[in-house]
C-alpha cells in the first residue's frame, strides 16, 4: 500500500471536544489545576492539555463503544491494573483515555507529564509521598484532590502502560551504565560508516543491558540535552518550562539531518529502537530535500530523518536505499557537510515543542530570540522556525566541500569567517488533534535556511 495513503491524517473535531470537555471540567472543580494552567500559559508559552499524559473516567460515566464511535480503541501497549481498560487514538494526538471500574475513586482523574516527580514537587513545596522507586519505569504524585478530581503528575522512562513496579536489584547500575555509554560515545570519526558501526554497537550494548524502550528514552533524552548546549532558544525555553518542574514532556518531534549514503545506517539504527516508518516527504523539483517520518509507539516519540533527494527519486525506499553522493549539494546535504552529521558531532537539527504558537514568539522575542515568517498557519495547524543557532563550521570538512567543488571559494571563506546555521527550536501549535505536517510549506522554510542564500 502507498504510503502517502497509509498515513492520511484527519482532524479529529470529535475527539477533542470530548478531551476538552474533561480538561475544563478538571480545571472547574480543581482550582490547583486551574491554577497550575494559568501559570504553563504565562510563564511558559505551553498549553495545558498539551501536557496531559491520560485522563480516567469511570465506567459508568463512559463506555469503549462510545469511546470507539469517536477513534479511541484499546491500547495494547498499555498494560492496566485490575478493572482499567487503557483507550489511544491512533489516528490522532490525544492523551490516552483509561476507563476504571472503581465506583469509590474520584469521577475525574488527570495526570500531566513531568520529566522529574522530584523537582516538580520541589518546585510546588509538595511533600506527598511519590509512588514508585526513582529512575523506575512510572511514578506517579498526587498533587490535590478536589470536588470530587485528582490532579496528579507521571513521570516515565520506555514505559507505555499505568503499573508501578519496583525495578530488579541490579537495575540501576544497569541504567547508570547504559546511559554514561551513551553520553560518553565518541561524536568524531574521519570515516562516517565507521562511526555508524560503532554508534549500533554501543545501541546493541545499551538494549543488552535496558531493554530497547528504556535505550530509546535515554538516546532520546541526551540528544535534546547536546542540542541544548548548542541553541540558545532552547536553554532559554527549557529554563522556562524547568521553571514549573516539566521539562521536555511537551515535545512534538526531533530532526536528524543526514548524508544520502548513510540513511540506511540511520534508518536501521532507528528500527533497532523499535522505531516505525510512517510518511515519506517529497518536497519538490525546487527544494532538493526529502524526508522519511518515524514513531517510536511504544514512547511517542516521532523523528524526521532528512536526506538531499532530486525529484527522479522520490520513488526509491531511501530510507533502506542508499543513494550516491552528489556534487551538487542542497541544503541537508550542505548542512552535513559543514557540521557533520546529526547522529554523531552535529546533533539535532531541531526539536519541536508543542507551544502556545503566537505567545512564544512574542515571549522569545523579549529574550533576544527572534522568530522566521510561520510556514504553516492553519487554525489546527502552526509551525514557525525560532532563528538559527549560529555554529563555525568544522573546518577540515569545509576544505573537503570546497576540494569537491561543492562549494565556492568565496562561500568557503565566508563560511570560515561567519559559520552557518545549525540548530533551530521548532515553535508548533496543533488542535483537533492532527497528527500530521505541512509538506509544501516545510519545503519553502527549509529553502530558507539555505546558509548559500
Amino acid at each position: 500500500m502507498d504510503q502517502e495513503v497509509s498515513f492520511d491524517w484527519k482532524r479529529c473535531p470529535e475527539a477533542e471536544r470530548f478531551v476538552r470537555g474533561r480538561l475544563n471540567a478538571l480545571l472547574k472543580a480543581n482550582q490547583w489545576a486551574a491554577g497550575f494552567a494559568r501559570s504553563l500559559e504565562e510563564k511558559t508559552a505551553t498549553q495545558f492539555c498539551d501536557w496531559i499524559d491520560h485522563i480516567v473516567i469511570p465506567y459508568t460515566g463512559y463506555d469503549h463503544i462510545a469511546l470507539e464511535k469517536i477513534g479511541f480503541t484499546q491500547n495494547p501497549l498499555a498494560d492496566t491494573l485490575s478493572g482499567v481498560t487503557a483507550y489511544s487514538h491512533p489516528g490522532a494526538i490525544f492523551p490516552d483515555i483509561l476507563v476504571s471500574e472503581d465506583t469509590e475513586g474520584p469521577v475525574l482523574e488527570m495526570a500531566i507529564k513531568a520529566e522529574s516527580i522530584a523537582a516538580f514537587a520541589a518546585i510546588h513545596g509538595m511533600t506527598s509521598a511519590v509512588e514508585g522507586e526513582p529512575m523506575s519505569r512510572y511514578r506517579r504524585l498526587v498533587i490535590n484532590e478536589e470536588h470530587g478530581t485528582r490532579f496528579m503528575a507521571v513521570e516515565r522512562r520506555g514505559y507505555r502502560g499505568y503499573v508501578v513496579e519496583r525495578p530488579a536489584g541490579d537495575y540501576f547500575t544497569k541504567y547508570a551504565a547504559a546511559e554514561a555509554l551513551w553520553r560518553s560515545r565518541c561524536r568524531w570519526f574521519a570515516d562516517d560508516e565507521a562511526g555508524f558501526r560503532e554508534a549500533e554497537g554501543t545501541v546493541d550494548e545499551m538494549i543488552s543491558l535496558v531493554g530497547k524502550t528504556l535505550a530509546t528514552y535515554l538516546i532520546f533524552k541526551v540528544g535534546r540535552e547536546h542540542w541544548g548546549f548548542r541553541n540558545r532558544a532552547g536553554r532559554v525555553q527549557k529554563g522556562r518550562q524547568d521553571s514549573l518542574g516539566l521539562g521536555w514532556g511537551n515535545h512534538d518531534h526531533h530532526t536528524f539531518r543526514c548524508s544520502r549514503q548513510h540513511m540506511p545506517n540511520l534508518i536501521g539504527i532507528l528500527e533497532k529502537l523499535g522505531f516505525l516508518c510512517r510518511e515519506r516527504f517529497y518536497a519538490g523539483k525546487e527544494a532538493g530535500w526529502g524526508a522519511q517520518v518515524l514513531e517510536n509507539p511504544a514512547l511517542q516519540v516521532v523523528v524526521f530523518a532528512d536526506l538531499d533527494l532530486s525529484p527522479k527519486e522520490t520513488e526509491i525506499d531511501f530510507a533502506h536505499e542508499s543513494l550516491p553522493m552528489k556534487k551538487k549539494l542542497g541544503t541537508v546535504g550542505l548542512w552535513v557537510g559543514l557540521h557533520g552529521e546529526s547522529f554523531f558531532q552535529a546533533g539535532l537539527h531541531h526539536v519541536a515543542g508543542r507551544f502556545n504558537f503566537d505567545r512564544l514568539r512574542d515571549d522569545l522575542a523579549k529574550e533576544g530570540i527572534d522568530s522566521m515568517e510561520p510556514f504553516s498557519n492553519f487554525d489546527f495547524f502552526k509551525q514557525a522556525f525560532l532563528a538559527g543557532e549560529m555554529w563555525q563550521v568544522i573546518p577540515e570538512r569545509t576544505k573537503k566541500l570546497l576540494d569537491d567543488g561543492s562549494i565556492t571559494q568565496k562561500q568557503y571563506k565566508r563560511f570560515l569567517k561567519q559559520g552557518a546555521r545549525g540548530s533551530h527550536l521548532e515553535d508548533l501549535q496543533r488542535g483537533e488533534g492532527f497528527k500530521g505536517f505541512n509538506q509544501k510549506s516545510v519545503s519553502a522554510v527549509i529553502k530558507a535556511t539555505d546558509p548559500r542564500r
